[in-house]
């Protein structure tokens, strides 16, 4: 099992910046990809970023240039570090844990969201105009 506590949700202004911070416990050594997900009301879950155990990394189009994953093994901690926010990024932040790259990377792509292995509980960001 895999325990992920996200963290960095706010309210910020369109333009600005936030830095989402995913704490995770557990047997995170068998997990070969984490991300993140947002939702927002009436949407579905949808892949944000995510980062391969070789740190290789994937962007949704909607946020490639702006928003930056990373992760810090030290600390078993996953970041998203999000600048020039817009009213598009508002949603529901949920980092996301795997033990399959490949069900992982189908579900950045929109396949099989709901088969990802673990889930936080999700963090808001709310950018205002």
């Amino acid at each position: 099992q895999v325990q992920l506590v996200e963290s960095g949700g706010g309210s910020v202004q369109a333009g600005g910046s936030l830095r989402l911070s995913c704490a995770a416990s557990g047997s995170t050594r068998r997990t070969e990809c984490m991300a993140w997900f947002r939702q927002s009301p009436g949407k579905e879950r949808e892949g944000v970023a995510s980062i391969d155990s070789d740190d290789k990394t994937t962007y949704a189009d909607s946020v490639k240039g702006r928003f930056t994953i990373s992760r810090d093994n030290a600390k078993n901690t996953l970041y998203l570090q999000m600048n020039s926010l817009n009213l598009d990024d508002t949603a529901k932040y949920y980092c996301a844990a795997d033990r399959s790259l490949y069900r992982c990377m189908t579900a950045m792509e929109g396949i099989g969201v709901g088969d990802i292995d673990f889930w936080g509980q999700g963090t808001q960001v709310t950018v205002s105009s």
